[in-house]
């Protein structure tokens, strides 16, 4: 779909980058010690560490990806946000304050804290790493997709935009600006969110029975990159075509045709008992290298969209299918280990001067999280029947439904969402310096750097995995933020939470037996990624029926598999091998 930019929109825009930048100038000033740029000094008030966390964990998925599937499919863009919010009881009451005790600037800190092993060090950090990039790629994808409407570049400028800009705050001030760019835009993010749903529940809900609104849409994409859509070649000229925004209701109970302002519990009442107009896509390419994409409506009631089931995701939960099911199970389970499981979470607790700042930061983040994701439900639910929804690119969902009540919203909810993806992938990069700088070089090869270097080799790991960020977003431009992010966490949880977890309630456990787990739950969960039937498909490009034939993993999400094997390897490692711990997790206090 081609979106047209608005001079508003451009102004907003670009006045909240001006503001986020210059926010990581004032603060580079301040910062000079290796202390400050990876952990903020450990100064940060537990308040706005505890929005920060928000901050960070409101990513492009959250915000984007979430709300797109939801608007797209239904429930089943919720689920993601029950698994997210569950992940926190984990982070409070297991991970919080045994973190902050045992670590100083990264995850490997804190498993290497009683070992002093090199073998973990490098283990934890590759983890980091890995981590790090793999959440990368759906918060660039989000980026590129948020551009294009916003200011009519196509999704590559986009991403790169994005990488300058966020490469720009970390390398200038590190941890302390990431932090308040994270807790402007977290409260930014949820007072939008629900001044957004105040509308939607206002404008109550509407039918569109006219025939336009529920006929069959259909893109070619010719070898040469030229597109038709209907026919007609795509563009905004005389004789040239686009796809139409769609997203509405085909009926409402009683009859009516629009039910006026509605309450949260009337609003869902209302829709449970209507029919809402889906779209099923169907793709197809010829033999000379055309690609067909059709867009067919399907009504579908709103008892329907409010179970699971709908995506293609979730679709085999309400035929009963075994690996259907079980690949439902696996993803909430990296949902709910994957939290306390990401680099750039764990580090944030390093931001703050003890452990009950720590926990007070960990229910302050739980509360505003919890608010956003119950907003999400309107959210998604309201550019579902919005009539703004470009059937293109399901991560625009929530910012085009801002734009149905005008500019000015438009481009604000735009702007934030942008300053959600900076936050976050800011975040993500200094995790990743961080354990470059401090695990890899300093730490395993044994470099000797003072306070000066390490943040100047920390600036320029930066520049490298913002670069390295940038080519993801545009390699996996097509696919849904949200679903993206699962996969990430899989990985974490899969690598690094079988060696925390054992570590705080194992005495057993050796440094052997933690290097194993980081480095089977690693490398299994991508193995069983890479050879499942969805990156068969989404990633190398074969249809539905080729990737269901080729892949070779029963189901594609692996959590259920990496994780507890992940714990099985450290059991069985640590069992077979010895190890001393300098002191026990109870006691040691590195503050």
């Amino acid at each position: 779909m081609i979106h047209n930019p608005s001079f508003l929109s451009v102004m907003i825009f670009g006045g909240f980058v001006a503001f986020t930048l210059a926010l990581s100038f004032y603060f580079a000033a301040k910062t000079k010690s290796a202390a400050g740029y990876f952990a903020a000094g450990g100064q940060i008030h537990w308040f706005v560490n505890g929005v920060a966390f928000a901050g960070d964990y409101l990513s492009a998925a959250s915000f984007l990806g979430i709300c797109g599937t939801i608007a797209f499919y239904g429930y089943d863009g919720f689920l993601y946000s029950v698994g997210f919010l569950a992940g926190w009881v984990v982070a409070l009451f297991v991970v919080a304050e045994p973190l902050k005790r045992l670590g100083k600037y990264t995850f490997a800190d804190a498993l290497n804290s009683q070992f002093q092993s090199r073998g973990i060090t490098l283990a934890a950090g590759i983890s980091t790493l890995v981590v790090s990039v793999f959440y990368l790629i759906p918060q660039m994808v989000g980026a590129g997709s948020l551009i294009k409407p916003l200011l009519g570049f196509p999704h590559e400028v986009g991403v790169v935009l994005v990488g300058v800009v966020v490469v720009l705050i970390v390398a200038t001030a590190g941890m302390v600006s990431t932090t308040y760019v994270q807790f402007i835009k977290g409260s930014l993010l949820v007072l939008f969110s629900g001044i957004l749903t105040v509308m939607i529940l206002n404008r109550g809900l509407t039918v569109d029975t006219t025939e336009l609104a529920n006929s069959p849409q259909t893109m070619v994409i010719k070898k040469d990159g030229t597109k038709f859509i209907n026919g007609i070649p795509q563009g905004q000229k005389e004789g040239q075509a686009d796809l139409r925004s769609v997203g509405h209701l085909s009926k409402l109970p009683g009859g009516k045709t629009e039910t006026g302002p509605l309450g949260p519990v009337a609003y869902l009442a209302a829709l449970q008992n209507s029919e809402v107009v889906l779209w099923s896509k169907k793709e197809t390419t010829s033999a000379e290298g055309d690609k067909t994409m059709t867009w067919t409506p399907q009504p579908t009631s709103g008892a329907q969209v409010l179970k699971p089931g709908n995506s293609p995701i979730f679709k085999g939960l309400q035929k009963d299918q075994l690996f259907a099911r079980l690949d439902f199970l696996s993803l909430m389970l990296a949902l709910f280990c994957g939290t306390a499981s990401l680099p750039h979470i764990l580090i944030r607790y390093y931001t703050v001067k003890d452990q009950t700042a720590a926990r007070l930061s960990t229910v302050v983040g739980i509360a505003t999280i919890g608010v956003f994701y119950v907003l999400t439900l309107f959210l998604g639910l309201g550019a579902m029947t919005s009539g703004r929804l470009d059937l293109t690119d399901s991560n625009m969902a929530a910012p085009l439904l801002a734009k149905s009540f005008g500019e000015t919203l438009f481009a604000i909810i735009s702007a934030i969402a942008f300053t959600t993806v900076l936050g976050t992938v800011s975040g993500l990069i200094v995790a990743a310096s961080g354990a470059v700088v401090h695990d890899l070089l300093t730490s395993v090869l044994r470099w000797d750097l003072n306070d000066h270097e390490k943040v100047r080799i920390g600036k320029i790991a930066s520049v490298v995995v913002g670069i390295f960020a940038i080519l993801l977003g545009i390699l996996f431009k097509d696919m849904n933020a949200g679903f993206l992010v699962g996969w990430a966490f899989s990985v974490a949880a899969s690598a690094n939470l079988p060696s925390l977890v054992m570590l705080l309630f194992w005495k057993r456990t050796t440094k052997q037996g933690i290097t194993a787990a980081i480095f089977v739950g690693l490398i299994s969960s991508m193995v069983w990624i890479l050879l499942s039937a969805d990156t068969f498909q989404k990633v190398y490009g074969y249809t539905a029926d080729q990737a269901a034939t080729l892949a070779k993993v029963p189901f594609s999400q692996p959590g259920l598999v990496t994780i507890p094997l992940g714990f099985l390897t450290l059991v069985l490692v640590s069992l077979i091998t010895t190890g001393t711990r300098t002191n026990p997790a109870s006691e040691q206090d590195t503050h």
